[in-house]
């Protein structure tokens, strides 16, 4: 995976999604609201095992900033405040494949805990 990096970060003009060009061809198209709700930051993943949180309400998050961290990621700001998860080159690539699936889950976490995705 350390041979897979993007070639081309853009985030759309209503500013909901980031698509993502890697070196190897393929692309994906990320939502806002996925990438919030999935940050990699402590805020959202804990400090530990058991520690996840379930963010609800962000269908209407936007990305405000996309910001160099390194050679190896980017830090993503959305326009509810949230600044601090590290998007490593590997995770955007995991959340283009697998992203369906990890909102699927992201979606009954939602309904077990009687909390929606908001407006």
């Amino acid at each position: 995976m350390s041979d897979i990096w993007p070639t081309e970060l853009k985030v759309s003009k209503d500013r909901r999604l980031l698509s993502v060009a890697f070196n190897d061809g393929k692309s994906h198209d990320l939502p806002a609201e996925m990438l919030r709700v999935l940050s990699p930051s402590a805020e959202v993943k804990g400090h530990g095992p058991g520690q996840q949180v379930t963010v609800p309400g962000k269908r209407s998050v936007e990305i405000n900033a996309v910001i160099p961290t390194g050679n190896y990621a980017v830090r993503i700001g959305f326009n509810d405040g949230h600044d601090t998860g590290i998007f490593t080159w590997a995770y955007l690539r995991e959340l283009g494949e697998k992203g369906g699936e990890m909102f699927s889950a992201y979606e009954a976490e939602l309904a077990a805990k009687g909390l929606t995705r908001g407006n």
